[in-house]
């Protein structure tokens, strides 16, 4: 299998490191997170400028027809730069949706917005007591002559305090958590009846607590079946964790860089602490983990645009089990070798340990979905 890059490929990586370098220093970073929101609407003007934004989406539509390996190359170069901008949250999770069941009409009237920078967009399917389950469904949605009324709440949605729309999952129909019933309605983040409560995490993005009361909507903000919603949603997560783990890989690649730079420069019984043979098997260990985490990003990206199922959900979960297992050697590695520096809000070791800490455990972590690589391994067993 070729795994060159093509021409426009390897342009469109060169151009996205260039641009960040030059913009997106650690300095710059913590500016950016003072601002609004907890990002730089400049740089999400200057992601529209350069295409990112509409990347993924079809030229029909208003993008640029870019796949899964280009959507790899900027979230591996966002990693690498701890980026805070909603790009996740408004063109994987929100766009993803469109893309896979938007009308002609909703794509027309959204997709360009979104090119453009003009709008952004959440996707709160997580609920209070739902843990990983994308079926554990409490909020519903009730039909009232033309229009639906959603009631219910949402938890830890990326981007959900500042998203001008945010595209909800609610219970048409059935119990809890039947699979069966679940459809995505589109809600202007502004519409009467939603409340928004913004929070920092840890790694400097923010997610919101959002409570829908009595919120009416009209049927042209259904987007697919109304009734069979989680197929579209399950599809975007495989897609959202190819993209998180090539994004975790740049995390990680840069946190391998920043330590063994330190060990290159840090002395104590006044020779550099990288001459010693214990620490430099400790940072060949963090580089195997490394190219461990970068084969399954790939695979992961590979398989994401798959019709296959089985095979997308089995593949997304085999990566993302690798990701969390990698990303949590480098860090408490790149911990120990740092010393209590690593631990500082000033160094940015720390913040790529945290930021991959909050990749882990987006979309399930690595143990949960260490339990549905087993379940796939039993299923093609049995066949």
């Amino acid at each position: 299998m070729d795994f060159d890059l093509t021409e426009e490929q390897q342009l469109l990586k060169d151009s996205i490191a260039s641009f960040l370098t030059d913009t997106y220093d650690f300095d710059s970073r913590k500016r950016f997170a003072a601002q609004a929101g907890g990002f730089s609407k400049e740089v999400w003007g200057k992601f529209a400028e350069l295409g990112l934004l509409g990347l993924p989406f079809s030229e029909a539509d208003g993008g640029f027809g870019g796949g899964a390996v280009e959507t790899m190359l900027v979230m591996e170069q966002f990693g690498k730069a701890l980026v805070l901008e909603p790009y996740l949250a408004t063109v994987i999770l929100g766009g993803g949706v469109l893309r896979h069941a938007g009308s002609a009409e909703q794509k027309a009237a959204l997709i360009p917005a979104i090119a453009e920078g003009s709008l952004t967009l959440a996707l709160a399917t997580t609920e209070r007591f739902s843990r990983y389950d994308l079926f554990d469904v409490q909020t519903t949605a009730k039909k009232d002559g033309s229009s639906w009324v959603l009631d219910g709440e949402k938890s830890v949605v990326v981007n959900g305090a500042t998203a001008d729309k945010i595209i909800v999952t609610a219970r048409t129909s059935g119990a809890r958590r039947d699979k069966a019933g679940i459809g995505l309605f589109l809600v202007p983040g502004d519409a009467p009846g939603v409340t928004r409560r913004d929070t920092a995490t840890q790694d400097g993005t923010h997610v919101a607590e959002i409570t829908l009361t009595g919120v009416r909507v009209g049927p042209e903000a259904v987007i697919g079946d109304p009734a069979g919603g989680l197929a579209v949603v399950e599809r975007v997560a495989d897609e959202a964790i190819a993209a998180l783990s090539a994004e975790a890989l740049g995390a990680m690649e840069e946190l391998h860089n920043l330590t063994v730079d330190y060990l290159k420069q840090r002395k104590q019984f006044g020779i550099n602490i990288g001459s010693f043979q214990a620490l430099q098997h400790r940072a060949a260990e963090m580089f195997v983990a490394l190219e461990q985490a970068r084969s399954m990003a790939m695979l992961a990206a590979m398989t994401s645009e798959t019709e296959d199922v089985a095979e997308r959900q089995a593949m997304a979960s085999a990566a993302k089990v690798q990701i969390g297992r990698s990303a949590k050697f480098i860090g408490q590695q790149a911990v120990q070798l740092h010393g209590g520096i690593a631990m500082t809000m000033e160094y940015k070791g720390g913040h790529y340990f945290k930021r991959l800490t909050m990749i882990d455990t987006l979309f399930g972590d690595a143990d949960h979905h260490l339990s549905k690589v087993a379940e796939y391994g039993q299923l093609v067993s049995a066949a």
